[in-house]
């Protein structure tokens, strides 16, 4: 699948046009978790953990996924490398179903998908040398010799700043900065096609987190990489991503390019997620938008839109029927009521709507 892609020159002239090529595309993805309880263990409830997602990501490209804490960032980019199966719907990685493949074609295509989990103190194991961790993979999926493997975990420490020597060392000698190093390293070692980075610096350090992000991008460039980029810090997904998907609740609130989702995002959501942006000038004031309520339980989400207990421009359609992820225009979408009318600003939050909102709080 591919899609026209316009680069313009600096006064906004056409200079060229060149095709974009879909690499992932996800289709009505949904994963249910089941409850289960009594003596017999039967299912008496399910957890809507990802309730219906679609999007794509082009090669080449880092979309970041966003929302809040059990949101679903996390099942969805877990699901889609077929880690966990899917309840319903459909994942193309390179044009193939990975949903519809056996198990020896699911292990061949694996090759082309690679992630980077959260925490990098229980992503390797404490009793293996970090360059045995590094080459598992290459010895599973090639038939490479020992020294082959040797010389590619080397060429790995290497790109991610550390040296050949480290290849022998356990990870409880290594710091968490370095202890990531190496599981960016392990994903890289069979030079996929996708790395799913799940929240790759969020437990480091501020510098550190600098000097991933910075691996990451020189690492995109070199092999051409594609990466969905699973976070909760808005201000890194604005530096590192071209564009960004936001849930709320297991469902897609709103995607745009990253250009487009700061400088006017559509969904009240997507506002309120925001403004909680921390400013980097003390002379400026931004208006926070603080959201009155907790997030509904994943277990008994709200009919409507999923967001309507919490949103401040909820009116009785909200809550009565699901609004559908529509195109708003420049591959800005976005799912609410509101933007329905066609009048500029509609979904926008004022201070007044904020007023309102906490008096009714209050009360």
């Amino acid at each position: 699948m591919t899609e026209e892609a316009v680069i313009t020159g600096k006064n906004g002239d056409i200079i060229a046009e060149k095709e974009k090529r879909i690499l992932v595309d996800v289709q009505n993805l949904k994963k249910y978790f089941p409850v289960r309880s009594g003596l017999l263990q039967r299912v008496t409830a399910w957890v809507k953990a990802v309730d219906d997602v679609s999007f794509h990501i082009y090669e080449g490209e880092t979309f970041g996924l966003v929302g809040e804490s059990g949101c679903g960032k996390t099942t969805v980019g877990r699901t889609i490398l077929h880690l966990i199966p899917p309840t319903s719907g459909k994942v193309y990685v390179d044009g193939q179903d990975i949903f519809n493949l056996n198990g020896a074609e699911l292990k061949s295509k694996r090759r082309d998908m690679q992630i980077i989990f959260q925490d990098p103190y229980s992503s390797l194991d404490p009793r293996m040398p970090v360059g045995e961790s590094i080459g598992e993979g290459l010895k599973i999926h090639t038939d490479k010799s020992a020294q082959e493997r040797y010389d590619i975990v080397v060429e790995m420490l290497s790109r991610v700043g550390l040296r050949a020597d480290h290849a022998r060392r356990y990870p409880h000698e290594f710091s968490g900065g370095q202890r990531q190093r190496i599981g960016i390293a392990r994903a890289l070692a069979l030079r996929p096609k996708l790395i799913v980075c799940d929240e790759p610096v969020s437990a480091l350090d501020v510098s550190i987190q600098a000097q991933v992000l910075n691996i990451l991008r020189d690492l995109q460039r070199d092999f051409g990489l594609t990466y969905l980029f699973i976070a909760h810090n808005l201000s890194v997904v604005e530096h590192f991503s071209e564009r960004v998907g936001v849930m709320y609740l297991g469902k897609m609130a709103e995607i745009a390019s990253r250009d487009d989702l700061y400088a006017e995002p559509l969904h009240p959501y997507t506002q309120a997620l925001m403004s909680a942006i921390p400013v980097p000038d003390p002379t400026l004031k931004r208006q926070r938008i603080i959201l009155q309520g907790d997030v509904p339980s994943p277990l008994n989400p709200p009919t409507g839109c999923r967001f309507h207990t919490r949103c401040p421009l909820a009116f009785d359609r909200c809550s009565q029927e699901e609004p559908p992820l529509k195109d708003y225009g420049k591959e800005h979408f976005a799912a609410c009521w509101l933007l329905e009318s066609g009048e500029p600003g509609a979904s926008k939050i004022r201070p007044e709507h904020i007023v309102a909102q906490s008096a009714v709080a209050a009360d």
